[in-house]
């Protein structure tokens, strides 16, 4: 199971540079990650993936199933979340999912029964199946999002911007769910948001503009920052030289004074502690090294 993405390449306009250009990349089962800041292509990879668009030039499968000349059969294997959704204010959840089953072809009554209570409690929102989705906070609406995705029981769930403008906890609740419906389908979840990435993801790919900067393992993308993040408190004038010098991770105040944490290659102020890379970490200095080289 696996979509195979080889020398992608979108351009809007010809006198634009590329939003994606050459990308090869393998998805596979499990939950995968494509993470990247605003501007690398992410949206419009999953625009492609969800068949809402065709590449300039490359080539995309799905299980074997050409995207471009096979996309029915690409659509039947594929659930899609983008990140702007919504749904009819005036129905109940029950009745906008039984609306979406009937638009993916489950014409049976007690199918489509069957589906949307399955969907709702995949989600948990069975307690609210007879509420009006316009009364729904944004993360039940994200929620929803999910139970339509997965009506029709796709092999391949893909999943924009998953979590933005969500509170923390709904924001832990929602990568719970998107956690125990990997175990038997592939999840692509497209974020700029690395904790999104760094709790619920087996592999990783990482995006700048028209380049793939990593694809693997988040343990192997994280050890590339091995040695050169660190902790200190400063005051407002050793702050200053940190922030020209590294990446600015993390701060926090402590009266006045701030913990600060931050990577870079470069030398540590006096009395900087050495600490382990986490993801973040490692996609702050992989991408600082970048604007860099530029």
């Amino acid at each position: 199971m696996a979509i195979q993405i080889e020398h992608l390449t979108k351009a809007y306009a010809k006198d634009a540079p590329p939003a994606l250009e050459d990308l090869t990349l393998e998805i596979g089962k499990g939950t995968f990650g494509l993470l990247g800041p605003n501007g690398a292509g992410k949206t419009t990879l999953i625009r492609i993936l969800a068949t809402q668009m065709l590449p300039t030039s490359g080539r995309v499968t799905v299980e074997g199933f050409d995207l471009e000349t096979e996309r029915e059969a690409v659509r039947r294997r594929l659930g899609y979340l983008p990140q702007h959704f919504g749904a009819y204010p005036e129905l109940t959840a029950g009745e906008f999912l039984d609306y979406r089953a009937r638009l993916a072809g489950i014409n049976k009554r007690g199918d489509r029964r069957a589906r949307v209570d399955q969907a709702l409690e995949d989600v948990g929102l069975t307690e609210v199946r007879d509420r009006k989705s316009g009364t729904f906070s944004g993360g039940m609406m994200r929620r929803l999002g999910i139970a339509q995705a997965i009506l029709a029981d796709p092999d391949f769930l893909v999943v924009d911007e998953p979590t933005v403008g969500l509170d923390p906890e709904e924001r832990i609740r929602f990568r719970s769910i998107l956690g125990r419906l990997s175990a038997n389908r592939a999840i692509l979840i497209s974020t700029h948001i690395v904790g999104d990435i760094s709790s619920t993801c087996e592999e990783i790919a990482v995006l700048a503009p028209r380049q793939l900067v990593y694809s693997g393992r988040p343990e192997a993308f994280i050890e590339l920052a091995e040695g050169v993040v660190w902790e200190s408190r400063l005051d407002d004038k050793a702050f200053e030289d940190v922030s020209e010098r590294f990446q600015v991770v993390n701060v926090s105040l402590e009266g006045n004074e701030m913990d600060v944490r931050f990577v870079g290659s470069a030398e540590p102020p006096e009395g900087a502690t050495a600490v382990p890379p986490n993801l973040e970490d490692a996609y702050v200095y992989r991408m600082g090294a970048l604007l860099e080289d530029h």
